[in-house]
C-alpha cells in the first residue's frame, strides 16, 4: 500500500513553508516516527516524520520548493518494508545502474582531459585577459585545478620578474608584454557570496519593518542598581538549586518584576486590533533567544502563576529547544509582552524593536561596575541600563516611564515581589 507523505496542517498565522532537506532517498527503508524531511516555516523548522514503516517510494517535491497545507511530498510503500532498497522498482534500478556507469567513467582524470576543464570560469577569464595558458600556472585546487587565486598569484610573481627572468621561466612574449598590474583586484582577492535568505530571516525582517512602519515607536531609559538582587541570589543560590534542581538566574527576577509592572499598567500588556484596544488579562511573556537560525521568541504562558523555579526551568527548556531547532509553532505563537537581553553579547545600550502585535518590549543590557551616589557617598555598584520601547499610539509617556520605574524599584528591593508593594 502506498501512503502519502503530506505537509502537516499549519496554524492560521502560517500559510506556507519551504521544504528543507530530505533525509532519505528513494528506495531507502523508513521507520514509523522517523524524520524524513524538514519543513521551514516563518517561525520554526518542523520535522515531517513517517507515519508507517516501509520504503520511500517517491519524492514528489524537491528541496527549496514552497509548499502549503496537506500538499503531498512523496509516498511510502508499506508492503516493501522487508525488501532491499535496490529492488523497489526495476526501471529506476536500471537508470541508477546507467548513472553509476556514467559516473564511473567520468571520475578518472587523465592527461587527455581538456586543459580548460582544470580551471573554473573565473580563472579561465583571467587567463584569457592576460594572455596566459593554463600550463603556465600551478594549480592548488582539487586534483590540481587552477583557481582564480592561483592566476592572480602567478600574475603578481611575473610582475616582479625582469624580462630576462620572465623569458627563462618559460613564459611567452605575450607574458613579457603584459600590461602593468594596477588592478586592485589583483592586490587582494575579493569574493562575493550570494545566498537566499532563510524563511525565518525573511519573516523577522518583515515583522521588524512592519513594526517600524505601523507603530509609533518610542524608547524610554532608566538604570538599575542590581546589588540587592545579586546579594539575594548569592545568599540563596545553593539552597535554591538543591530544592528545585535548577539554578537561580536573573531572568526570573526580571520576568517577575515585568509581570508585576504589567498588572499596574494594563496598557503595556495590551494590543491594537483595528479601531479597538485589546486588554489581555493574562501574562504570556516572550523571552528572546538567539539560535543558529536567528532570533526566536518562545513564550512563557501564564507567568503570573509561575514560581521563580518554574520560570528558570521553562526558560532553560525553551532555550535548549531553540538551539536544537526543536521549538514548535505553538511555542512561538501569541505573547503579550517581550523581554530581550542584549547584555549577554556585551550591549551597553540599545533601542529594541517591539514584536507586533505586542505594544512594548523590555531591553536588558550588560552589567557594569559604575560609580553611583548612595546616602551622599560615591560607591561602585553593578549597574544595568534598562530600555522600554513602546507603541505611543496606545501607551502614554507617563505610563511608560512609571512602568520602567516600577521594574527598577522591584529589582532594587526584591522584597517588594513578596509583599506586592
Amino acid at each position: 500500500m502506498l501512503v502519502e507523505i503530506k505537509v502537516p496542517v499549519l496554524p492560521e498565522s502560517v500559510t506556507e513553508g519551504t521544504l528543507g532537506a530530505w533525509h532519505k532517498k528513494v528506495g531507502d527503508a523508513v521507520k514509523r516516527d522517523e524524520n524524513i524531511v524538514d519543513l521551514e516555516t516563518d517561525k520554526v523548522v518542523l520535522e515531517i516524520v513517517a507515519t508507517h514503516d516501509g520504503v520511500l517510494n517517491s519524492i514528489d517535491v524537491e528541496e527549496g520548493a514552497t509548499v502549503t497545507n496537506n500538499q503531498v511530498l512523496g509516498k511510502i510503500d508499506t508492503e516493501a518494508a522487508s525488501q532491499p532498497a535496490e529492488k523497489s522498482a526495476d526501471k529506476p534500478a536500471e537508470k541508477t545502474a546507467e548513472q553509476s556507469a556514467e559516473k564511473t567513467v567520468a571520475v578518472p582524470e587523465t592527461d587527455s582531459e581538456p586543459a580548460a576543464a582544470k580551471a573554473g570560469p573565473a580563472a579561465r577569464k583571467l587567463l584569457k585577459e592576460h594572455g596566459l595558458s593554463i600550463e603556465q600556472v600551478q594549480g592548488s585546487g582539487a586534483k590540481g585545478a587552477v583557481t582564480k587565486k592561483d592566476v592572480e598569484q602567478h600574475i603578481k610573481v611575473m610582475a616582479t620578474l625582469t624580462p630576462s627572468q620572465s623569458t627563462s621561466s618559460g613564459s611567452t612574449a605575450e607574458t613579457t608584454a603584459m600590461p602593468p598590474v594596477s588592478d586592485p583586484m589583483l592586490d587582494e582577492a575579493r569574493h562575493d557570496r550570494r545566498v537566499p535568505m532563510s524563511r525565518l530571516r525573511r519573516r523577522i525582517a518583515e515583522r521588524l519593518k512592519e513594526a517600524q512602519n505601523t507603530a509609533a515607536l518610542l524608547t524610554t531609559f532608566n538604570e538599575v542598581n542590581l546589588q540587592p538582587m545579586m546579594d539575594l541570589r548569592a545568599r540563596y543560590k545553593e539552597s535554591f538549586e538543591k530544592n528545585h534542581g535548577v539554578k537561580l538566574g536573573m531572568m526570573s527576577f526580571f520576568t517577575k518584576a515585568a509581570v508585576e509592572a504589567l498588572k499596574r499598567f494594563p496598557a503595556v500588556n495590551a494590543s491594537i486590533d483595528g479601531p479597538d484596544i485589546v486588554y489581555h488579562d493574562y501574562f504570556d511573556i516572550g523571552i528572546a533567544v538567539s539560535s543558529d537560525r536567528g532570533l526566536v521568541v518562545p513564550i512563557l504562558r501564564d507567568v503570573d502563576d509561575m514560581s521563580f523555579a518554574d520560570i528558570e526551568q521553562e526558560i532553560r527548556n525553551l532555550a535548549g529547544r531553540a538551539r536544537d531547532g526543536k521549538l514548535g509553532i505553538e511555542d512561538l505563537t501569541g505573547g503579550t509582552f517581550s523581554i530581550t537581553n542584549g547584555g549577554v553579547f556585551g550591549s551597553m545600550l540599545s533601542t529594541p524593536i517591539l514584536n507586533p502585535p505586542q505594544s512594548a518590549i523590555l531591553g536588558m543590557h550588560t552589567i557594569q561596575q559604575r560609580p553611583v551616589v548612595i546616602d551622599g557617598e560615591i560607591v561602585a555598584r553593578p549597574m544595568m541600563y534598562l530600555a522600554l520601547t513602546y507603541d505611543h499610539r496606545i501607551i502614554d509617556g507617563r505610563e511608560a516611564v512609571q512602568f520602567l520605574v516600577t521594574i527598577k524599584q522591584i529589582l532594587e528591593d526584591p522584597a517588594r515581589l513578596l509583599l506586592q508593594v
